[in-house]
């Protein structure tokens, strides 16, 4: 019952960060030229056309879970190459985790003594699943969106490279997972990141 109960706190903070996250990947995927995220109604807060019900239940009951990815024609971008058009739209997603969690902690500053355990309840597990979602999509592995943005900052060869490792990303992504490789990654980058946003609030 325990663990039920976790869920279903945890529940509006990971509905938000997915949502959001997904949300940003349209909105600069749009705001670069690339019409395709808004007739596929992926430019909204709704939360409901940004599921992926089996990566979401799976996020739900084994930690490990995914959203609907937003599909973009990078062709359609103006003004931008095509590879730092995706670094950028790539790059919106965490960044957007990022800024709910920053977001989150200034509610808990605001709130100061008059914390009540509802409110505490609700605000801890968004900055916590916020953080955790960008330190995670930021790994350098096909299809997370680090991979994505580290091509557009290697040379073209580098880029390349990237390219190449697509098909293989989610084995390798799993294997991660699984031999518990990725917690190792993760726990120490979501500390440094999780006490930078605190010292910037507090």
């Amino acid at each position: 019952m325990q663990s039920v109960y976790e869920m279903m706190i945890a529940l509006p903070a990971i509905l938000i960060a997915l949502t959001f996250h997904e949300y940003a990947h349209g909105r600069v995927a749009d705001w670069l030229g690339d019409d395709t995220p808004y007739y596929q109604g992926r430019l909204t807060i709704n939360p409901l056309p940004h599921i992926d019900w089996m990566g979401f239940f799976m996020l739900l009951f084994f930690h490990f879970g995914w959203a609907k990815p937003v599909q973009v024609n990078p062709y359609n971008f103006k003004n931008v190459t095509v590879k730092k058009g995706m670094m950028l739209v790539s790059l919106a997603g965490p960044v957007m985790n990022i800024m709910l969690a920053l977001g989150a902690l200034l509610i808990l500053r605001l709130l100061g003594g008059h914390n009540s355990n509802t409110l505490l309840m609700l605000v801890v597990p968004l900055v916590q699943i916020n953080i955790i979602l960008a330190v995670f999509n930021l790994l350098p592995i096909p299809p997370l969106d680090g991979s994505k943005v580290l091509a557009g900052l290697l040379p073209d060869s580098g880029a390349q490279f990237m390219y190449k490792l697509e098909p293989y990303g989610p084995l390798i992504l799993l294997l991660l997972i699984f031999t518990k490789v990725a917690g190792f990654i993760i726990w120490p980058l979501y500390n440094i990141l999780y006490a930078l946003l605190y010292g910037i609030v507090f």
